[in-house]
Formats: structure tokens, C-alpha cells, sequence
């Protein structure tokens, strides 16, 4: 019978900070934002630790609830904005402008910007593989997704960021 409390604790131990970011990277949101869906995924991994079996790494059945757990956070979120009639990407802009633990420059604000107004699926993807450098394959595997598809969602996404930030570009 494994030590589900060892192995639970070398996942928080081993993971904690880059499901942090990768949660972060999705949901563009505060810092308290994302330290709370990470508690809420670990819960989530505590729960089902006894039925883990394997098929895939921890690595990936770990990003794939980070990544199914921020998604499901984004849509409470715009529909909690909807019924308030407020726009997701104008509020994620303004947190990114007033986020006390954001320590980039002008650019990189610019482009976590561009980066949050991204629809849900492109903005995981792009996180995913720009910040996070994961294969294409990988993040097949964490999504369940085809490559092809997420080749171009990639492809859609970085599109749209060049648009997005050209202006800025400029100056």
C-alpha cells in the first residue's frame, strides 16, 4: 500500500511553484487568485491521489488538473461578469497594471496584457508552450488535445499577442 501522504507531499514539494505560474499564466488574475486555485487543486489532487493509476506521469495528470481547474475558474468568472456586465479583459488588464508582485518592465507588461486577453484555450496554450516550453506532445497529452490543433491555436494566438502589442512596438 503506497504512503499517500509521502507522495502527496513530494508532488507540492516538486510542483508547487510551476503549477503556480502555469495556473497564473491561464487565469491572469492576482496573485491571491492563484495562490487559491492552487490550494484547490491540491485538494483536488489529495481526493484523488488513491486513484491514480499511472497511465500518464504525475507531471502531466497534475497540469492537466491545474489547466481543467483554471479553465473552469475562467468561466465562473465571466459569467460572474456578465451578470455584472463587466468585461474579463479590461479587469485582468487592470490587474496586471496594479499587481504588486508583477516585476517585468514596460514590454513585458504589455505582452502579459496582450497575453490575458487571449480567449481561455489559446491564452493555456500559449502559457504552456511559450512560457513554460512544453512540446507540443506534451500539452496533447495534458489537454487532450490533437497537435495539430494546438499548432494552431499556438499559431492563432501569437498572432493576435504581434497585433495586439505592435503599436507598443513602436515607441
Amino acid at each position: 500500500m503506497p504512503n499517500y501522504e509521502d507522495i502527496f507531499n513530494k508532488l507540492v514539494e516538486q510542483y508547487s511553484e510551476q503549477l503556480y505560474w502555469h495556473v497564473r499564466g491561464i487565469i491572469s488574475s492576482s496573485h491571491e487568485d492563484a495562490d487559491d486555485l492552487l490550494q484547490d487543486i491540491f485538494i483536488k489532487v489529495w481526493r484523488g491521489l488513491p486513484n491514480f493509476r499511472g497511465d500518464s506521469g504525475y507531471f502531466t495528470w497534475l497540469w492537466r488538473i491545474a489547466t481543467n481547474e483554471a479553465l473552469m475558474y475562467l468561466r465562473k468568472k465571466k459569467v460572474r461578469a456578465a451578470l455584472q456586465f463587466q468585461s474579463l479583459d479590461a479587469k485582468a488588464e487592470r490587474v496586471i497594471d496594479a499587481d504588486p508582485w508583477f516585476d517585468g518592465d514596460a514590454a513585458e507588461r504589455e505582452l502579459s496584457k496582450a497575453v490575458a486577453s487571449l480567449p481561455d484555450r489559446q491564452r493555456g496554450v500559449f502559457t504552456m508552450r511559450y512560457y513554460q516550453d512544453l512540446s507540443y506532445e506534451d500539452i496533447s497529452k495534458i489537454t487532450g488535445t490533437s497537435v495539430g490543433a494546438l499548432k494552431a491555436s499556438y499559431f492563432h494566438a501569437t498572432k493576435k499577442i504581434r497585433e495586439r502589442i505592435k503599436d507598443f512596438e513602436a515607441y
